[in-house]
């Protein structure tokens, strides 16, 4: 550099008092940026095309949950608490204004991808069709295929003054209609909820990969569903209720009052509302004012979608006869040193002790070291950490029969999981940590008690236990796979 020619001043370092609200990001914007990365995903080439259906529909289903949740605590906060500011500087309303914007254009981008996904799907062999695609062959099929698995469960609805607009549960997917009558021209409004029973997408037979929506489906039998009227207007749309779960530990039967809270769930406040853009305006305000939706209001977020609504449902499409468009399986390895022992897992962790890292190592060898523990007569107590398990658990079978053989446990379980609350999924996940012991004793016990279950609350911090003190320092010992 010349030696005439100014050095240029660095650029001023940006100060930021420690108590300004610029020191943080928004967590609600955060999650739906972190939901917009995952989308990005779906549009990486470099994945398999199946595995970007599959990001796409994650993506859906962490929307759906964020508004269940965290845009329904805040719609509670805006009516209890306007005036409280975030860590940001953001009142609940400024909250929402914001969430509505991102999420509008988060869900815009949603439709795109699925737009484009479909095109390479069928390039690829998978085809999701419209109607007028059907072949007489498959129309046939479809037509005792609707006969015998849709029509039984479909209920038309009429609305009239006679017959009110009923509550649609959180989740909800319904066909709004407004029909006339044949016979003397009369106007009809009618409601078709479609049941989540069925199949969203219904694969058609033949050596062809080739779908057909459920909406779609019921469009064509329209005619059965509603005889003597003809259809004027139609259109979909699918609703989000407050799923938010609020527990109260001290009550004296949590497993009671979790159920009865699983049931409150479904019938929420709104909180928002997906239709087609081409629902007619007379639709719109008909449903709308059923469902007591104010214009422009704050509590209520409305999206006009373009091409198909509740989007996490095209993960029907991945077929497992395309394995070629999936990712490789992975085979999670056994850990050796447990068949060096013959799989004897008090035997191998007597030698070492082991920790499993999940889900590069199996999960299988925590299912043994239960069944194991479960019928050893040296077994006197079974503790065991449980954030979630799937409906046809494994392990809650082994916590069973160790009760029933007379051993006495602690379970400490993440109940106020929200979407998983009613039922867990168990895959694991990289950043799965399971903590398991089993102690044992060299006489046998003399007494039958029950497993107890302390359930972590979503608003402490450590789990609420109602145990002994020595309960207490073991929910803090170091996690991994061990005996004591």
């Amino acid at each position: 550099m010349d030696a005439l020619t100014p050095t240029p001043s660095p650029a001023p370092a940006l100060e930021i008092a420690p108590d300004s609200p610029q020191r943080f990001i928004n967590r609600e914007l955060s999650w739906l940026a972190f939901n917009m990365r995952v989308l990005e995903e779906a549009t990486n080439k470099r994945h398999p095309l199946l595995e970007r259906v599959r990001f796409l529909s994650i993506s859906a289903g962490i929307l759906d949950e964020f508004y269940m949740v965290r845009v329904a605590g805040l719609v509670d906060m805006l009516q209890t608490r306007s005036t409280l500011l975030s860590d940001d500087g953001m009142t609940p309303a400024d909250q929402l204004v914001a969430i509505r914007e991102r999420a509008s254009i988060l869900m815009a981008h949603q439709q795109e991808v699925w737009a484009h996904l479909q095109d390479e799907l069928r390039e690829a062999g998978v085809a999701v069709i419209e109607p007028g695609e059907l072949t007489e062959t498959e129309r046939s099929w479809l037509d005792q295929y609707f006969i015998d698995q849709v029509f039984p469960i479909l209920t038309p609805l009429a609305i009239d003054p006679a017959h009110p607009f009923p509550f649609i549960p959180n989740g909800g997917f319904s066909t709004i209609l407004k029909l006339q009558r044949r016979e003397d021209r009369r106007p009809l409004m009618a409601l078709l909820p479609l049941p989540p029973q069925v199949d969203r997408f219904i694969r058609l037979p033949g050596a062809a990969i080739r779908f057909l929506s459920l909406e779609d489906l019921v469009d064509i039998y329209l005619p059965r569903l509603f005889p003597g009227y003809e259809v004027i207007e139609q259109a979909v749309f699918r609703l989000i209720r407050d799923s938010d779960v609020e527990i109260n530990e001290e009550a004296e039967d949590l497993v009671l009052l979790y159920e009865s809270a699983l049931k409150r769930r479904r019938r929420g406040d709104l909180i928002s509302i997906s239709v087609n853009s081409a629902m007619p305006a007379e639709l719109r305000d008909f449903l709308f004012d059923q469902l007591e939706i104010a214009a422009h209001t704050p509590t209520v977020h409305v999206f006009h979608l373009d091409r198909m609504l509740n989007i996490g449902d095209v993960k029907a499409v991945i077929v497992d006869d395309r394995r070629d468009l999936q990712f490789a399986p992975y085979n999670a390895r056994f850990p050796e040193r447990i068949r060096d022992f013959g799989g004897d897992c008090f035997a191998a962790i007597r030698a070492k002790d082991i920790v499993v890292h999940h889900p590069y190592e199996s999960f299988d060898v925590v299912v043994q070291f239960l069944y194991q523990a479960a019928r050893d007569p040296a077994v006197v107590a079974i503790k065991q950490t449980l954030y979630r398990t799937s409906a046809d658990s494994p392990i809650v079978k082994e916590l069973i029969a160790a009760a029933e053989a007379g051993k006495t446990g602690a379970t400490w379980s993440a109940p106020a999981c929200r979407s998983s609350t009613a039922s867990s999924t168990s895959r694991p996940t990289p950043r799965s940590r399971w903590w398991c012991g089993a102690r044992r004793s060299r006489r046998a016990p003399t007494s039958i008690s029950a497993p107890a279950t302390t359930i972590r609350s979503r608003h402490a911090s450590t789990p609420t236990c109602r145990s002994s003190p020595a309960i207490r320092r073991w929910a803090a010992t170091p996690r991994g796979c061990s005996t004591t």
